[in-house]
């Protein structure tokens, strides 16, 4: 019986390692699926690419591009960027554009406030989130203007809600734009605008470039 044994302790310990080795290598596989760009675990997951021959000013511009149909998170998002780039220029046409953005619920006088906080003086933020926009060249982007949103595994944790995410030039970690659905439509709503925080000075302001 003690051959039988050992070799029965054997077989029990090499399946155990075998077991432990594919676990090991499933976890380290669910945990590169959840990395994003940025190498943190949870960041983003799915990247789509949006590109803008020209930026909207009006609302009829704004309806006229394909994005208008609100039908993914991500088109709502790209388009609340867009919109915002119009901010300096012209702050009430802004306000109209994002109004069709967020649908049922228009724009509050405290969001309206909130916007000119962090925009005020500072409109190279929204720039910022554009393909070819550097502090070296205070935010200026390409032409046309690419832009992309991320989702994250956490961006569908609710029904009828999501967490989209945009890359700014001067900022290291992405940043969300939360938006709810409309389900009779199936269009997608901005609900929060939660991007717009200070990044790094663009070099021409930067007293100490």
């Amino acid at each position: 019986m003690g051959f039988f044994d050992n070799l029965k302790r054997t077989v029990t310990s090499e399946l155990g390692r075998n077991a432990n080795k594919l676990i090991k290598g499933a976890v380290n596989e669910a945990v590169k699926g959840v990395k994003g760009i940025s190498g943190k675990t949870g960041t983003a997951r799915k990247e789509v690419k949006f590109s803008f021959a020209a930026l909207p000013t009006t609302v009829e511009e704004l309806k006229a591009l394909p994005e208008a149909s609100l039908n993914t998170p991500f088109k709502t998002a790209a388009l609340a960027i867009a919109v915002l780039t119009n901010y300096e220029k012209d702050p009430e046409g802004t306000y109209a554009m994002l109004n069709v953005l967020k649908g049922p619920e228009p724009l509050s006088s405290m969001e309206k406030q909130h916007l000119q906080d962090r925009l005020r003086g500072k409109i190279y933020k929204v720039f910022s989130f554009f393909a070819g926009a550097t502090v070296e060249n205070d935010y200026t982007p390409d032409a046309p203007y690419k832009i992309s949103v991320f989702e994250n595994p956490y961006s569908f944790a609710e029904e009828n809600w999501a967490v989209m995410w945009v890359k700014s030039a001067g900022a290291d970690d992405v940043r969300p734009i939360k938006l709810r659905k409309k389900p009779s439509t199936g269009e997608w709503f901005i609900n929060e605008i939660q991007c717009l925080s200070d990044i790094r000075t663009p070099k021409s302001l930067d007293k100490w470039a």
